[in-house]
């Protein structure tokens, strides 16, 4: 496995076959923890690894330099999954110093005892002289926590640029030019979905930010290293921080006794017209991380529930928690459902989900009471046919072409 990026630049991260929940996201095949070790006059670590691999991390430094020989440790982001493994890297280095910005330092504060550190507190624009080579610290707040920052190396237009352009991707390939580039943008656009959709506005600043500067590697922190096709990710992060409108219909939905279930088949096939993709999804059988992964350039949603308790069904209602937290923009749709013997009260908690997240609605509830008849299943092939055609006319509207 190649694992120097440059000369005297090394990944000595770990990989997590096994992973497969990240807080809440279902992750489809493993992820990495990138860390990476720059050999110099002076030594920097650059983040550290989830705590469970800390050893494994030390023994990858430990094979190209004493630890005693560590000079800096680098955190980025506070967040566990890179700075879990801090108190025993600090304890193993027993000559490092800790760089962070102020607000890192206060939430590392938080999760372990770092009295007994030394910390370098750095601000944006501030730099480390190594010797021949310079570490520059650019602020990058709320991306995707406040306290994130990432790391340049100007002498070798090298960024690490922290969770930005990573994927929860379990590979021995380092590189983007090792692995399909589809597959790799795939994975990619799964974990901005998932965890970066609410921060667009402060990705697009940050994007501007990093712009102006020479960049032959990005070194993030999760999945393989852009070192060929950099402009491909940042092309598709500006589409995916506006959920730019494909044209595209999905009929979201969970069903007891199947007369939802039929509603929703109902409405697939009618917004199945020429031009647009239709998918149903089935809240129970298909992965929420995978119904966002697909919203994240979908304009137009239905999404339907029988009546449970006089609520929604629990799925059909985590899903309406995750996508508040997500905060999906530029969305239309409308809700369906059966009911029984007791009015739709689920319509009632649906409408205030869409006022919540702002979707524009384009049609009253489709309800039916108990099993759907001809006319019934005929109206929401009617509604999914309109459906399609307001996605059609905002992917036409948002086209750069046009």
């Amino acid at each position: 496995m190649q694992t120097q990026l440059t000369k005297g630049i090394h990944w000595v991260g770990v990989i997590d076959w096994n992973l497969r929940d990240f807080h809440g996201y279902a992750v489809r095949g493993g992820s990495t923890y990138n860390a990476y070790l720059v050999l110099d006059e002076k030594t920097a670590l650059i983040d550290t690894v989830k705590a469970p691999f800390g050893s494994e991390l030390l023994d990858k430094v430990r094979a190209h330099v004493p630890l005693d020989r560590v000079d800096y440790v680098v955190c980025n982001h506070a967040e566990l999954d890179h700075a879990g493994a801090l108190p025993q890297v600090m304890a193993a280095c027993p000559n490092a110093t800790l760089v962070c910005d102020a607000k890192c330092k206060d939430e590392l504060a938080l999760h372990f005892d770092i009295s007994g550190w030394r910390v370098q507190v750095v601000d944006c624009g501030g730099a480390i002289s190594l010797g021949r080579r310079t570490l520059q610290f650019v602020t990058t707040p709320m991306v995707h926590w406040p306290e994130s920052m990432v790391t340049y190396i100007p002498e070798d237009r090298l960024l690490f640029s922290m969770d930005a352009f990573g994927q929860h991707l379990a590979t021995t390939a380092r590189f983007d030019d090792e692995v399909p580039l589809d597959a790799i943008l795939e994975e990619a656009r799964r974990y901005f979905a998932n965890i970066l959709m609410p921060f667009g506005r402060p990705i697009n600043r940050a994007i501007d930010a990093l712009a102006a500067l020479p960049l032959d590697i990005v070194a993030p922190s999760h999945g393989v290293i852009w070192r060929k096709n950099f402009a491909a990710i940042v092309a598709a992060y500006r589409a995916w921080t506006e959920c730019r409108p494909a044209p595209r219909v999905l009929v979201v939905y969970d069903s007891m006794w199947k007369s939802t279930e039929a509603m929703a088949r109902a409405i697939v096939e009618g917004a199945g017209i020429k031009g647009v993709e239709a998918k149903l999804l089935h809240l129970r059988q298909n992965a929420m991380a995978e119904i966002v992964n697909d919203l994240l350039d979908a304009p137009c949603v239905a999404l339907g529930s029988p009546v449970q308790n006089n609520m929604v069904m629990p799925q059909v209602g985590a899903l309406m928690t995750y996508l508040r937290g997500l905060k999906p923009t530029r969305k239309a749709g409308f809700f369906f459902g059966s009911y029984g013997w007791s009015r739709n009260a689920a319509a009632d908690e649906v409408a205030k989900f869409f006022e919540a997240v702002k979707f524009d609605v384009v049609r009253e509830p489709l309800l039916n009471q108990f099993v759907p008849k001809a006319e019934c299943l005929e109206a929401c092939r009617e509604a999914g046919r309109a459906l399609a055609e307001e996605a059609l006319r905002r992917a036409k509207a948002a086209d750069p072409a046009n």
